[in-house]
């Protein structure tokens, strides 16, 4: 067992989780349930109730708990529940769903934010391997979450996610080159980085990360971040950040407020200092 899960994760030792306990407490989860106020995550359980080889399908169920209602905090026994499972999976060598406990007390879903434990899970995630949970922990590192400020450590743990891909890597070590931190403050070398994160925008990264490329692009052009100010251009890159932070706030991405309403007081700068700039009918 990962050194980790003995010193700072205690699950209990080993777990048992039989087909008819998880049947028998998805029921008690259906009748505790408020299908109004949960409507998503009734239907996950309603769809799992009657499911055989639950071994084939727990990973999944997981996952679909995770995606449902995401505005919303787990009720208490949705959250023992998941978090039993989650120790079960664990114990099987499952380290992508570390990463996901990890997540949901990041994002305070077991009913606050709890840093702590998601640097936790991050950790034994990351360890073995995950690279989402590397990313994430280039977070805590970046904005000491839970740990010291650490910019050598984001840096490490970013350019791993950007190695793979991972955007939201790659836009960070670009905001590290911006400001200086671990590495020689850079303009140019943050825009290349921003302009190859929006070169490199999928449709299916865009729900997810496009907004935040967008800021930066946007930031850019109104900053003269590595490239010459242009109002026209930051405007435009401001106003898709705001549709697309907007649409990931209706689903429950809260920690994106401040970046959404920058993104909107900059249009708002942009449209004074437009008019600012009007030529007066000195004609009349």
């Amino acid at each position: 067992m990962n050194s980790l899960m003995k010193n700072k994760i205690d699950i209990g030792g080993k777990i048992k989780m039989t087909h008819d306990e998880i049947q028998r407490k998805i029921g008690y989860i259906l009748e505790k349930l408020n299908k109004e106020e949960y409507p998503e995550l009734y239907d996950v359980m309603l769809q799992y109730a009657n499911y055989e080889d639950v071994d084939e399908w727990m990973y999944e169920l997981t996952t679909d708990i995770y995606d449902a209602d995401q505005t919303k905090k787990f009720p208490v026994c949705v959250s023992e529940f998941l978090i039993s499972i989650y120790n079960y999976l664990i114990e099987q060598q499952n380290y992508d769903v570390a990463c996901d406990m990890g997540s949901l007390y990041y994002k305070g879903r077991f009913g606050k934010i709890d840093y702590k434990k998601a640097v936790e899970y991050y950790t034994l995630a990351a360890d073995n391997g995950c690279r989402q949970a590397q990313e994430n922990l280039g977070y805590c590192y970046y904005y000491g979450r839970d740990v010291e400020i650490d910019y050598k450590k984001a840096f490490h743990y970013f350019s791993l996610g950007a190695f793979d891909g991972h955007i939201n890597s790659l836009y960070k070590i670009g905001d590290m080159y911006r400001n200086g931190y671990y590495v020689d403050k850079t303009p140019i070398e943050a825009f290349r980085i921003y302009k190859r994160c929006l070169e490199t925008l999928t449709e299916e990264a865009i729900p997810l990360v496009g907004a935040d490329v967008m800021l930066r692009m946007g930031d850019s052009y109104f900053e003269g971040i590595g490239v010459e100010i242009d109002w026209n251009e930051a405007y435009h890159f401001y106003r898709n950040a705001e549709v697309m932070y907007y649409e990931r706030l209706m689903n429950g991405d809260f920690m994106i407020r401040k970046c959404y309403e920058k993104s909107i007081h900059r249009q708002s700068q942009i449209k004074d200092k437009r008019n600012a700039e009007l030529p007066t009918n000195e004609l009349g």
